[in-house]
């Protein structure tokens, strides 16, 4: 775990943390396994620590009681298309799904929001009318593509 921060986000799973966690990591620079505690070496287990491009999660094995919703998510800033395309397709890969306005759901039932530096770039701009042109834009998408939203930033 980062030992210099006092704070990591926990996700619940049933059973599938650690599997959910090695594919994580795989999927980001920066990210890496820390710490598997299994109450008995033959189980499967309970905590897993790790750093997901530089920030501290964990995932606890708490059995069925909760599952994810899109109210928390995972938001990851990507640089470019090809990393949005590469994200994403990682993400709602064996059983994830699409969603609007860059959302998904992983196969795992968690939420990401894949979002290319460009739309906040554009969604922030001082021309309220090409901003709100890219707004609408990224309304009629699932994943961001950006050429589409520099298009309608520029009234093309």
């Amino acid at each position: 775990m980062n030992e210099k921060s006092k704070l990591r986000t926990c996700l619940w799973f049933d059973n599938q943390g650690e599997e959910a966690a090695r594919f994580y990591v795989s999927l980001l620079p920066d990210s890496r396994i820390e710490k598997v505690y299994r109450p008995d070496p033959d189980s499967p287990a309970l905590v897993v620590e790790f750093t997901l491009a530089g920030a501290p999660y964990m995932v606890l094995n708490g059995g069925p009681h909760f599952k994810f919703n899109p109210a928390v998510s995972i938001s990851v800033l990507t640089r470019d298309q090809e990393e949005t395309d590469q994200l994403w397709a990682a993400l709602i890969a064996d059983g994830g799904s699409p969603g609007q306005c860059a959302w998904l759901t992983d196969k795992y039932g968690l939420s990401w929001q894949i979002v290319p530096e460009a739309l906040p770039r554009l969604l922030s701009s001082d021309d309220k009318a090409a901003a709100q042109r890219t707004h609408n834009a990224m309304m009629k998408m699932d994943k961001i593509d950006i050429a589409a939203l520099e298009s309608a930033f520029n009234g093309e």
